[in-house]
């Protein structure tokens, strides 16, 4: 059975960090490309990072770039969104999922139920 399992998120101040985890199951996290997307109150879902399936080349949303690292464990079958300097507007749920590719790529299966980020002094 195909998941993919968000975690991680929490309550953090502005400039903190926090380590977000898509833990999957069913498939081999290096045999698909991966997404990080975040939606925020009253906002619709944005594509925050993507790691590709093979050589795991990373891509960012320019809001992040330089704060955001995505990498992946294949061992772990894990891809992870290491997140810094983080910023009242970084607020929202995160979730994890499967796509057909980086740029304009289809997404693949349904939501999880996401992880929680809140930046707030």
């Amino acid at each position: 059975q195909v998941q993919l399992v968000e975690s991680g998120g929490g309550l953090v101040q502005p400039g903190g960090s926090l380590r977000l985890s898509c833990v999957v199951s069913g498939f081999r996290v290096d045999s698909y490309t991966i997404g990080w997307f975040r939606q925020a109150p009253g906002k619709e879902r944005e594509a925050v990072s993507c790691i590709s399936k093979g050589d795991g080349s990373p891509s960012y949303a320019d809001s992040v770039k330089g704060r955001f690292t995505i990498s992946r464990d294949n061992a772990k079958n894990a891809v992870y969104l290491q997140m810094n300097n983080l910023k009242p507007d970084d607020t929202a749920v995160y979730y994890c999922r499967r796509r057909t590719g980086c740029y304009g790529g289809l997404l693949v299966g349904t939501w999880g139920q996401g992880t929680q980020v809140t930046v707030s002094a």
